[in-house]
């Protein structure tokens, strides 16, 4: 699925903060482009394709990494990213309104103490994890930071929302770099 968040993130962050972004669909996605090849595993099969872009930016020197998933990719990244975060392969996570249904208690509790910023960005009006919810299911992983988002839903649809979440990516990674620009200058 094509995330219209994720494709701001690309198009934007790149321009506006000086932020590389690699973007990807897991196997069997389809989107205006097409169909991934493989078959949905359920966030099992597809940790391997999180595992290859993150191996991707590895073999390619590129600079450390910040995950960034949305709804079903932040199932992916608590079921699958530990092993990168522990080899030094990530530098940070952003999880854009985590649903928490494939993702147990206990793959959550293994987030405890990572010594890398997690944040949870979490709708006030999410269809499937609202915010006290996020905060009980997360106090088992206590350094999984919450942000409840007001007035957001699900999909983060209004440019409002949009800049939330390229606003608080931006300023985790690059610090200080919020807010970001809401125009780009034209060149004479």
């Amino acid at each position: 699925m094509d995330s219209h968040v994720l494709k701001k993130a690309a198009a934007r962050l790149p321009a506006l903060a000086d932020l590389a972004v690699l973007r990807f669909n897991f196997r069997s996605v389809t989107s205006p482009r097409g169909t991934s090849e493989g078959v949905f595993g359920d966030g099992v099969s597809e940790g391997f394709d999180l595992r290859a872009a993150v191996d991707e930016v590895v073999v390619r020197g590129l600079p450390t990494p910040w995950l960034v998933g949305w709804s079903f990719g932040t199932e992916v990244i608590l079921k699958h990213a530990l092993e990168h975060v522990e080899a030094g392969n990530v530098a940070g996570v952003v999880l854009l309104s985590p649903p928490l249904h494939r993702t147990t208690d206990e793959e959550l509790a293994r987030w405890s103490g990572v010594g890398v910023p997690v944040v949870a960005l979490v709708p006030e009006h999410d269809d499937f994890l609202v915010p006290d919810d996020a905060v009980r299911r997360f106090a088992v992983a206590p350094d999984v930071r919450v942000v409840p988002v007001a007035g957001a839903k699900h999909l983060w649809v209004g440019e409002k929302y949009v800049r939330v979440v390229l606003d608080a990516v931006a300023d985790l990674v690059v610090p200080g770099s919020a807010p970001l620009p809401t125009h780009w200058p034209t060149q004479a």
